[in-house]
């Protein structure tokens, strides 16, 4: 069972950025891939940025792309998700989210478990 915590959500104006992170524990974290998800009031949850295993392989959405970046850290058990270039348009609930494979996916339903999700917001 693994068990994800986020951090560093926040307000910040239109522009700006935020790094957000998600510590892991229980499980073997290098065996899991991960991913960050989003979700607006009154829109379905969505998909951010994926990470493999190894972190040599990454995904992203064309409407993030070239400002969002995920990494992660198998030694720390970390998963972060630097926002650049904010935009009103990417307030949301984002959430940590893994699977028990070493291989990346965007499909929400092949995440096992997630994170209780930190708030973004940004300001215009």
């Amino acid at each position: 069972q693994v068990q994800l915590v986020e951090s560093g959500g926040g307000l910040v104006q239109r522009g700006g950025s935020l790094r957000l992170t998600c510590v892991a524990s229980g499980g073997t974290f290098s065996s899991y891939s991960l991913a960050w998800f989003r979700q607006a009031p009154g829109k379905e949850r969505e998909f951010v940025a994926a990470i493999n295993w190894s972190g040599s392989r990454t995904y992203y959405p064309a409407s993030v792309k070239g400002r969002f970046t995920i990494s992660r850290d198998n030694a720390k058990n970390t998963v972060t998700l630097q926002m650049n270039s904010l935009q009103p348009e990417d307030t949301a609930v984002y959430y940590c989210a893994a699977r028990s494979n070493i291989l990346a996916t965007t499909v929400i339903a092949q995440y096992n478990y997630w994170g209780q999700g930190t708030q973004v917001t940004v300001s215009s």
